[in-house]
């Protein structure tokens, strides 16, 4: 065994903070061995393949999402160990109730998944989208106008987490009166426990923000049965299950919830990995804004990338094989996201950041199949939004040395999280031209 080989199988990717800031080495690393792998210090099986990401991805009948957030780490009530050569389908039905999060949208299998997902759809509608945006353009250069004029920021601070909590308090119907006390909350919850629901090294589960969020979304659900109003709110309460069924105030407001998590976590951490790379990259800047038509690529290509979710798990629900790999039933597997988006199998010279990708949609950014990120359009048009009217409000924009050091020695804190992949903080300098 090679000193590098030796390295990447002594520490453990879930548990040890070795592969925060820089993952990829990693995940080549288990690539070229396979791309379905074991490893070896909680016998997880690691897929680092695109083809083999999308294949489970697409297949919720050999592999459950019961426990995607979290896996084995915050204790799995499952009796897996006695039922390795058998179909686990009905066994995880009986248990699930007792799985972490077995009440959120993201762990749900069908047909309870496809219904709920209804849900949501019925209120992201491309009208609900549009009118959506047109708020964005706006609140953009109201957030901009409180830091502009100082030439500075710390960009999470003052711009990506409030910008992300008041778009998709918008477009989820939140009466403008209940904004700053969502922002209040919702950004102090961020700043607390690093962005993650699921703690990184530890496995720590804080259900924090999402006892606030069910417990407001309860409340307007159960008001606007009662006092139907022309309104966001009023056309989330009156949604009903394919069937014709009426769900229970809670079932909406979990939806809403999930929607809220999904919206906001994502957006702020592609908007400062988008940033970031502007920032360290100033030819790229430069061409973006001299042709702002390659923005929405320029996003697609930083969710290929860096994506803001590094996996997610399943579990084998029968005995099956990926990628030639025997997977006993009851095994917990991993889809690395960032690995996948860096196959060379699928993205040609895949660590090189291009502008002009072909492919860069293709990516596995958001996930894929029925439980891609419910809040990837919002994430994509607010990242597109922010960066032309920051182009727009400024003529160059810098990482700042003081704070990051100088190019080359950079120094950036990563979320401690094997789920997340993002910065904690980046702190901007720019050049403030005058409003036209």
């Amino acid at each position: 065994m090679s000193d590098t080989s030796h390295e990447f199988e002594a520490h453990d990717f879930f548990r040890s903070d070795r592969f925060v800031n820089d993952p990829y080495p990693y995940f080549d690393y288990l690539r070229e061995q396979s791309p379905v792998l074991r490893e070896p210090h909680h016998g997880i099986v690691m897929v680092t393949g695109y083809a083999e990401a999308l294949e489970i991805y697409n297949d919720p009948v050999r592999f459950s999402s019961c426990m995607s957030t979290t896996g084995p780490f915050a204790g799995c009530p499952i009796p897996l160990e006695e039922h390795k050569n058998e179909d686990i389908s009905e066994l995880i039905e009986a248990w699930r109730d007792k799985t972490p999060f077995h009440d959120q949208l993201p762990t749900m299998d069908p047909p309870n998944h496809t219904a709920h997902r209804s849900l949501l759809m019925s209120l992201i509608t491309p009208r609900r989208l549009k009118e959506n945006e047109d708020f964005m353009w706006k609140l953009a250069d109201e957030q901009i106008d409180t830091f502009i004029s100082r030439g500075a920021c710390e960009f999470m601070d003052a711009f990506a987490q409030p910008f992300a909590v008041l778009v998709v308090s918008d477009l989820l119907g939140v009466p403008p009166e209940d904004r700053t006390e969502f922002r209040k909350h919702l950004i102090r919850v961020e700043r607390e426990s690093g962005g993650a629901v699921v703690g990184g090294t530890d496995g720590e589960v804080t259900h924090g923000p999402l006892i606030f969020l069910y417990e407001k979304f309860s409340a307007y659900i159960e008001d606007r049965r009662r006092n139907p109003r022309a309104d966001v709110l009023t056309g989330l309460a009156q949604a009903t299950f394919p069937d014709g069924s009426v769900p229970e105030p809670i079932d909406v407001a979990r939806i809403a919830a999930n929607m809220f998590a999904a919206g906001q976590e994502t957006t702020v951490r592609l908007l400062s990995y988008a940033f970031q790379l502007i920032g360290e990259r100033p030819e790229i800047q430069q061409r973006l804004r001299a042709d702002r038509s390659l923005i929405p690529n320029f996003v697609e290509e930083c969710l290929r990338t860096e994506g803001p979710v590094k996996g997610d798990f399943r579990l084998a629900k029968m005995p099956t094989s990926i990628g030639g790999v025997e997977i006993p039933a009851g095994t917990f597997l991993f889809i690395a996201n960032g690995a996948a988006n860096r196959d060379s199998r699928r993205f040609e010279n895949p660590a090189e950041f291009q502008l002009d990708r072909k492919n860069a949609r293709l990516h596995v950014g958001f996930g894929a199949g029925r439980h891609a990120c419910p809040g990837a359009p919002l994430a994509r048009a607010e990242t597109v939004v922010a960066l032309n009217r920051m182009f727009d409000r400024t003529s160059d924009i810098r990482i700042s040395e003081t704070v990051h050091g100088p190019a080359g020695a950079r120094r950036y804190s990563y979320l401690p999280t094997f789920i997340l992949r993002g910065l904690t903080h980046i702190s901007l300098e720019f050049d403030p031209v005058e409003a036209g």
